[in-house]
């Protein structure tokens, strides 16, 4: 009899997993609609289900989809056989795919887990305990910031739905890619979750001992434990080798990156469980694919290539090539690519998949496009094999093309001029100067002005007028002070694009001008003859200006030498010598810790009493050498700010001297040079000089020898020769600084009300500062400072900019509120950093005020019910721009406000009228006494509820909520 109930209740049990065993595999896939600010997404819960032995259908009374911002889940309606969201992809093995699509709008910024969870996977899983009773959750996280943007995440194009071999290396890659453009995409195996943070009951990576009989030959050539991983970077599993036949489920993270300020930052992520079905053993060899190198096509030009599939059997199995990409999925007006045969079909080995994009303008991106080849092979009595590769292109803007270039002697301007740019969705256009020519090419994948070639952006402009026209010329006067005399400019464009694609042009060829007029003294040299402390020595040199107009300004002349600290000039330039000679040596000076500039100004013998002032030279600071300590070598980087080139073709190398702690300048050697021009202003010495390794107890010193030139050889002899000071340091330096001690001028709210001088503040300005420990020892060797910010306490931080070490202020402009956290951290010269600095944060002091009575009545005045502000004040007053606005209206305007939701009722309690900002709906409400159907309301008391958000630090602090009563009166009477 016990026998009999324990064999009913298998059966009653069996029946339940029967009907309740289905979901496979799945994700969710969030696509932006509209601008970020919109904060509108298409959220689409993707599954495959089981439909072998059950009738449970996707969706459902305990299936919810949860948007991740604490509004009530959702239920998601059965969708099964009959619906246009269901397909049977393989009758055979019982694999179905549903999906369910839902808009939504996200109140405010916020880093939203979107999740979607159903009670059961399909019944017998191998790597993880009791499937079939086990809930299955899939999950999407997406970023909506004001100063990150919002994130699309990854959408994946190959289903998470795949077939292996048992003894067969598995492969497989989930065609993703980034449908915003501009972000990188990395990869990483997870556990699969039962619910949000809670993972699958023990569960097993495919690769466990337990799935093989002879663990240590379970890969594909036998000699050698199989392997289970994921490419971070392209994102292909490689599974060498599955071993028992059987079903198995693994889960990934595709985690979406975008660069901000020079840094990566993370942004959403794409959470998929997928599931692998492992066959028997079988008799075959996994064909083989040739797809073309990663390619950098130019936009406009036409790509073709041909991916060869084949078979290594004997006879060849026929073979079928499939390629994804998202490029194959733009519509047809957006110039999408093709494959050929499509749909893939099996051919004989080799068989061809003929691809051909016809690129244009608006298919330039900074990131690559992924084109995912697969091809398998077609086997009658066994299970094919696949094999993935991915090919990545680059669409990149045509150079810019030169269409003038003039020089304008009388103020020494030079107005260049380009032919309208081909493609006419760039935003901008780059303008890059350099003294003297290159006949640098770009190579195929070579975007944009490379640093190395010693380009500085001196503009950034608009690529169109606001009407639409292209804008094709720029003057440069050289931020008012007109061109240096004596040398040669030339010039180079880039063109930029938009995010969230972005990406820039090749850049164009360069177009000269000059060389300039010399009616002024040309410095030539500033040379650190010696380093010290306090006997530091400096040579400056000059030529004559010897384009002056010798009637004007008869020589001889007299020199007057002007020295600062810093590599450009503040207010703080120092007469240090008046001489008749074109050198002068400059001594007693801190060369070792400081960086001077000098200029030259020239006199002409005038009166008795006075001399004619010629002209004055450019600004020219010392070389600055700097160094990074790191394991077995050391990195010399340098850098001066002076009005001719470093980094000319004529004379390259730079040279490079070496010798011991204690050296003098005449001690130290030269043991190698580096082209300036190709590799930078930068040398890693790893101890190749005499093949002799650095030594990680040994102090090594160095001095660097520039050479440049003005692009004016025949007046102005190259090479330019400076060296720089002596800076000493050991290899393998690991000690970091010490910790600074970050303030933040903070936000005082009435001397801030006090302060304003109007309610129309749209950026604001935070004031940092810091100061080190008083400890030298740990400070000595700082070479720069690393700024972060968050905009909450605890937040993600940001890298926001480096500065030097002599710099210890920092202005944060141009932000939309005070309400920002910082940290700071030190790094040294060898590249350590210090803990960051406790984090200092500054908030803002927000404000609302509602009136007790309004007048709307048509007179003017006190028509509409708002917030307090200024613009009547405005309004009436006759010439805006003089008027001076009462400090007591100022006081009590609204002040960092992000939306308001108001709503009216009458003295019964019913609801009149409501109102929410957003779109054309400003902060201040301005309701003009009528009901919702725009019936004007009768004079009365009428009550108010106004729920407000203020930009504040604290999200949780940001909402208040003002009630009181107010008097709709008619004026008229």
């Amino acid at each position: 009899m016990l026998r009999g109930i324990f064999l009913v209740l298998c059966f009653i049990l069996s029946g339940v997993a029967a009907f309740a065993t289905h979901l496979r595999a799945g994700n969710i896939i969030v696509r932006r609609i509209g601008a970020c600010s919109a904060r509108k997404y298409s959220i689409t819960v993707i599954v495959y289900t089981n439909t072998l032995n059950t009738n449970v259908l996707f969706g459902g009374d305990q299936d919810y989809l949860d948007f991740g911002d604490k509004s009530p889940r959702i239920l998601i309606p059965e969708i099964g056989p009959g619906h246009p969201n269901y397909s049977v992809i393989d009758q055979q093995r019982g694999i179905a795919r549903a999906f369910y699509t839902v808009e939504y709008t996200y109140g405010g910024p916020g880093r939203y887990t979107i999740s979607y969870v159903e009670p059961n996977r399909n019944e017998g899983v191998l790597n993880m305990d009791n499937s079939v009773n086990t809930t299955f959750y899939i999950e999407t996280q997406i970023v909506i910031d004001p100063f990150l943007g919002c994130s699309t995440p990854a959408d994946l194009t190959i289903p998470p739905i795949d077939r292996a071999c048992s003894g067969k290396a598995f492969f497989h890659n989930p065609g993703a890619y980034d449908p915003d453009g501009n972000d990188s995409l990395s990869y990483e195996m997870v556990v699969p979750y039962r619910d949000r943070n809670a993972t699958v009951l023990n569960y097993k990576a495919p690769n466990d001992p337990k799935f093989y009989v002879d663990y240590a030959t379970g890969n594909e050539t036998d000699d050698g434990p199989p392997t289970f991983k994921i490419d971070a970077f392209d994102g292909t599993i490689t599974w060498d080798a599955p071993g028992f036949a059987g079903e198995y489920n693994i889960a990934f993270i595709v985690r979406e990156w975008r660069k901000v300020l020079g840094k990566w930052v993370a942004m959403g992520y794409v959470r998929r469980d997928m599931q692998i079905i492992v066959e028997d053993d079988c008799n075959n060899q996994r064909p083989d694919l040739e797809v073309p190198e990663d390619v950098c096509i130019e936009a406009g030009k036409t790509l073709k290539e041909t991916i060869i599939g084949t078979d290594p059997d004997i006879p060849p199995d026929k073979v079928k090539i499939e390629a994804f990409s998202q490029i194959f999925e733009l519509i047809p007006s957006e110039s999408p690519a093709t494959f050929s045969p499509d749909p893939a079909i099996f051919q004989n080995s080799p068989g061809k998949l003929e691809f051909e994009w016809n690129t244009t303008c608006e298919h330039i991106r900074e990131q690559p496009y992924q084109v995912v080849f697969k091809v398998s092979d077609s086997r009658s009595n066994g299970v094919s094999l696949v094999t993935y590769k991915t090919w990545r292109i680059k669409v990149v803007g045509p150079a810019p093309t030169w269409n003038d270039a003039q020089l304008n002697l009388s103020n020494r301007t030079a107005t260049i001029k380009w032919d309208p740019y081909t493609c006419i969705n760039a935003e901008k256009i780059q303008i890059w100067r350099k003294v003297d020519s290159t006949s640098f090419r770009p190579d195929s994948c070579q975007t944009g002005m490379p640093e190395f070639l010693g380009y500085e952006n001196i503009a950034t402009i608009a690529a169109k007028t606001s009407t639409g026209t292209q804008v094709t010329q720029y003057i440069d006067d050289n931020e008012g002070k007109g061109l240096a005399p004596g040398a040669m400019y030339c010039y180079r464009l880039v063109a930029t694009f938009a995010l969230p694609d972005g990406g820039e042009s090749y850049v164009s060829k360069d177009t000269c001008v000059g060389p300039i007029p010399a009616d002024v003294p040309i410095i030539t040299h500033v040379s650190v003859q010696k380093t010290g402390t306090a006997d530091g020595q400096i040579r400056v040199s000059w030529k004559r200006p010897f384009d002056a107009n010798k009637t004007t300004y008869p020589p001889p002349y007299e020199y007057r030498v002007y020295r600062a600290v810093g590599y450009t000039r503040g207010t703080d330039s120092l007469l240090v010598q008046t001489t008749n000679d074109t050198t002068f040596v400059d001594q007693g000076l801190n060369t070792e810790e400081s960086i001077y500039n000098y200029s030259i100004a020239a006199y002409s013998p005038g009166s008795p009493l006075t001399n004619k002032f010629v002209g004055t030279s450019e600004v020219a600071s010392a070389v600055r050498l700097d160094t990074k300590s790191q394991v077995g070598q050391i990195q010399l980087n340098w850098t001066a700010v002076v009005p001719w080139s470093n980094q000319i073709q004529s004379h390259p190398r730079h040279l490079i001297y070496r010798g011991p702690e204690g050296s003098t300048e005449d001690q130290l050697v030269l043991i190698d040079s580096v082209d300036a021009t190709v590799d930078g202003q930068v040398y890693v010495d790893k101890g190749q000089f005499n093949n002799t390794p650095l030594d990680e107890g040994t102090t090594y010193c160095y001095r660097i020898l520039t050479r440049g030139g003005y692009g004016n050889p025949t007046k102005i002899p190259e090479p330019l020769e400076n060296f720089s000071q002596i800076i000493c340091v050991q290899p393998g330096d690991s000690i970091p600084p010490c910790k600074p001690i970050l303030t933040v001028d903070l936000l005082d709210c009435d001397q801030f009300k006090l302060q304003q001088n109007s309610c129309d503040n749209s950026t604001y300005t935070n004031v940092l500062n810091w100061t080190n420990d008083a400890s030298a020892e740990c400070q000595a060797d700082i070479a720069s400072y690393r700024i972060y910010r968050s905009a909450t306490p605890g937040g993600e931080s940001v890298f926001l900019a480096q500065v030097p070490a002599v710099q210890t202020t920092y202005s944060d402009v141009g932000l939309p509120s005070f309400a920002r956290c910082y940290t700071i951290v030190a790094v040294d010269r060898s590249g350590n950093e210090s803990e960051p600095s406790e984090p200092v944060c500054n908030d803002n002091c927000p404000y609302y005020e509602l009136p007790n009575v309004f007048t709307p009545n048509g007179d003017g005045k006190n028509d509409e019910f708002s917030a307090f502000n200024i613009r009547d004040y405005l309004k009436n007053c006759p010439n805006p721009e003089d008027c001076t606005i009462p400090q007591h209206l100022i006081e009590k305007c609204a002040r960092f406000v992000d939306k308001v939701k108001f709503k009216v009722f009458n003295r019964w309690g019913q609801e009149v009228y409501s109102y929410e900002s957003g779109s054309e709906n400003s902060i201040y409400i301005d309701w003009d006494g009528k009901d919702e159907g725009g019936v004007e309301l009768a004079p009365a008391v009428y009550y108010y509820v106004a729920e407000v958000t203020f930009f504040t630090l604290d999200p949780n602090n940001s909402v208040k909520t003002f009630k009181g009563w107010v008097h709709l009166v008619d004026g008229q009477q």
